[in-house]
């Protein structure tokens, strides 16, 4: 076997690990900054909450091609925003795993300290969604804390394919793609994708709804 490319191949597999994190992290930023740009606004009764709708609406008939903006996504991220507002230190974890997994711990978890304890989880593991959900149903962070569990790598999906752990319907959807295997040079291209999507989109949030 010819090994005098392999310095190329990893070369290629951490440039497409960087793109996938990067994309994943300016998503999670933008559902954060419109979670709080809602909240704002209803807080101070601005706007009321019919606007949600109307601000789903707006996006669909103004962007047809961005998906991912429903009225119930929308809601998720008022609420993504105001659970970790009060919680700086977890800001930057919630960046760096999945909106489907994030949405998974603030929806089911009951304490911030057991948010924390499954954010902390899935950065570590890459874990995916499925595995995320078993280990939420089996209630892994009460028998932590009740036995001081430790982790063994045998009971654990550790999946070190970073690219299929961020490989997520939302991040697909946004950018108009079909879930395919993409090659590492389109991997690489999501990331200019991305801010072209994203300014168009943060022009749009300042036409009042």
């Amino acid at each position: 076997m010819d090994n005098r490319f392999t310095d190329i191949i990893q070369l290629i597999k951490q440039s497409r690990s960087n793109a996938i994190r990067a994309v994943n992290s300016e998503l999670i930023n933008l559902y954060w900054k419109i979670g709080e740009y809602l909240s704002h606004k209803i807080e101070q009764v601005e706007w009321g909450d019919a606007v949600v709708a109307e601000l789903a609406n707006y996006i669909q008939l103004q962007e047809p091609a961005i998906k991912g903006f429903s009225d119930k996504n929308i809601w998720r991220m008022k609420q993504f925003y105001e659970t970790y507002k009060d919680f700086p230190k977890l800001s930057p974890l919630v960046r760096e795993i999945s909106w489907t997994n994030n949405l998974l711990i603030f929806s089911r978890c009951k304490t911030i300290e057991e948010m924390e304890f499954y954010l902390k989880l899935v950065k570590q593991d890459n874990y995916s969604k499925r595995e995320l959900d078993r280990q939420i149903s089996a209630s892994l962070f009460e028998r932590k804390m009740i036995g001081n569990l430790k982790l063994s790598p045998a009971v654990r999906e550790n999946n070190e394919d970073i690219s299929k752990t961020f490989k997520d319907s939302y991040v697909f959807e946004f950018l108009n793609l079909r879930q395919i295997n993409l090659s590492p040079t389109t991997w690489v291209s999501l990331t200019f994708i991305w801010k072209h999507w994203t300014g168009m989109l943060k022009s749009q949030m300042k036409i009042q709804v």
